[in-house]
């Protein structure tokens, strides 16, 4: 008799089919064997494809960071506590670091102090908004030199909000600070330039009306008076201030210049007796010139002034030592300037130089390092105005501690810029020019000028007809036909005397010039 269990297995009269259970059993067996084998091929299969996903991740990132290495821009990725983690090839070259000296390193630890401070407070605003635009900062270089930079940062994060990084770029505006700087000096230089030229001007009118009576009263007291070894006193003086504004003039570039071909050697050795008297004898000069130096073209009075200003601000930067005075040439144009040859004169001191700060002032009007009362800080503006003026420029090179060159670069003279000078007049000559029969016209705005002027001209026999403005003088012109010599201000309002010389000849062409 059959009985059904609800158990595993049929019982036939109590007992368990065996073929049955050995069946099952082998099914089992087989399914789980055919379950594990399936198992193990994906997990092969998922094994490969996360190696392969693993390697391609990998494969990704080096190019991204390739990529990123390589890339012109200098780029840097900071930590949260503003570490480097890595940089741009073009980073390290701004910087001229290699890439194993900066990792790790605070991005901080490559800026001034100044700087620095500046970036702390920035990381601060950083974190707070997220991004910051065009931060500057001042960069040292391995070299020490200083770098102007405009530093933009971003933070990256994941998507839960958690902080990745902090990537950055920068932007080199040295050179661009440098321009503006160069052209805010170029801007004050020329405000002071006018202004010290307007001022030297009107001082000129002022000297020239007291050294003109000066001359005058001199011309009437007797030889033996007493009286006059004051006037001459006063003369001298007025001289002086004379010589002064001669100075403020060259420095804004409006005196007058009489150029003509000069040989430096010649003129140097004239002037050895005068400038060693100025330095005085715990200083030594010595010189140094080349074969075969051509002349340069410039005014030799004003070139000597120029000399001996150097010479004696030299003598000023030192306790004792050599002065040297160096020409050679030709050489081609510095890169300042244009055309060329040039003649180069080096003025060479074995004093204490200058620091950064002083020699960015050097040429500034009235700026001196000197002691009150012993210099009126126009020697070196004056020099340079002097070398603008006649088509060169003057150059300064100097450091604390180891003297000062100063370089003076004049155009070489040529058969087509060599003029004849005028011979002298015949004050210089002992005799005494008489106008008698002479009638002159004298046309200046400055009423005591033209006093002086006038009395100066009746004086020596000329018959004087006076105007105030150019207008004018055209008018009297035009009714004293007997007027040989115009006499006339350069400097006035509504017509200049060029002009007011020009509108005569246009009256009568061949009137004498």
């Amino acid at each position: 008799m059959f009985q059904t269990h609800s158990g595993t297995g049929v019982e036939i009269d109590g007992s368990v089919d065996q073929s049955s259970l050995a069946l099952a059993v082998s099914s089992i067996t087989f399914l789980i064997l055919l379950a594990a084998i399936i198992a193990a091929i994906f997990d092969r299969r998922f094994a490969a494809l996360a190696t392969k996903e693993s390697l391609a991740l990998k494969e990704s990132a080096e190019q991204f960071r390739s990529l990123y290495r390589r890339t012109p821009l200098p780029l840097h990725a900071l930590d949260e506590e503003g570490r480097i983690e890595d940089v741009s090839d073009a980073w390290l070259s701004l910087l001229g670091y290699d890439r194993g000296s900066v990792i790790g390193r605070p991005l901080i630890n490559f800026m001034t102090e100044e700087s620095a401070r500046q970036r702390v407070a920035d990381w601060r605003a950083l974190f707070a908004e997220g991004a910051l635009h065009e931060r500057e900062y001042k960069l040292v270089t391995r070299q020490g030199e200083f770098l102007d930079v405009l530093s933009t940062s971003r933070i990256e994060r994941d998507a839960n909000g958690r902080f990745i990084r902090v990537v950055g770029g920068l932007v080199d505006v040295t050179a661009r600070r440098r321009a503006e700087e160069a052209l805010r000096q170029a801007q004050k230089m020329e405000a002071v330039g006018q202004l010290t030229g307007g001022v030297a001007h009107d001082f000129n009118n002022v000297l020239a009306i007291v050294l003109g009576n000066l001359e005058m009263i001199r011309k009437r007291v007797p030889e033996s008076d007493r009286t006059r070894s004051m006037v001459d006193n006063a003369i001298e003086g007025a001289k002086r201030g004379a010589a002064l504004t001669q100075r403020m003039l060259a420095f804004s570039r409006q005196q007058s210049l009489s150029p003509q071909a000069v040989q430096i050697k010649a003129l140097v050795e004239g002037m050895h007796d005068l400038i060693e008297r100025s330095l005085g004898p715990r200083i030594k000069v010595a010189t140094n010139f080349s074969d075969f130096l051509p002349a340069v073209f410039a005014d030799p009075h004003q070139l000597e002034m120029a000399l001996l200003n150097l010479v004696v601000n030299a003598r000023d930067a030192m306790e004792s030592g050599t002065i040297t005075i160096i020409a050679d040439g030709p050489a081609p144009a510095p890169r300042a300037l244009h055309g060329g040859p040039f003649v180069r004169i080096r003025v060479v001191d074995t004093g204490q130089g200058m620091d950064d700060a002083t020699l960015a002032r050097a040429r500034e009007p009235f700026f001196t390092t000197k002691g009150v009362g012993r210099g009126t800080g126009l020697g070196l503006s004056m020099a340079s105005g002097f070398a603008d003026q006649s088509g060169g420029m003057l150059d300064i090179a100097s450091r604390k501690g180891n003297g000062t060159t100063i370089s003076i670069w004049l155009p070489i003279a040529s058969s087509i810029t060599m003029v004849k000078q005028p011979s002298r007049p015949d004050s210089e000559t002992g005799q005494t020019l008489r106008l008698d029969g002479q009638t002159i016209l004298v046309v200046d705005d400055e009423a005591l000028i033209l006093m002086n002027t006038d009395d100066a001209l009746q004086s020596l026999g000329a018959t004087v007809v006076t105007a105030t403005t150019a207008m004018e003088a055209l008018q009297l012109f035009s009714r004293h036909s007997e007027v040989s010599c115009l006499v006339t201000d350069y400097a006035m309002p509504g017509m200049t005397g060029a002009q007011l010389a020009a509108a005569i000849r246009v009256k009568i062409p061949t009137y004498p010039s």
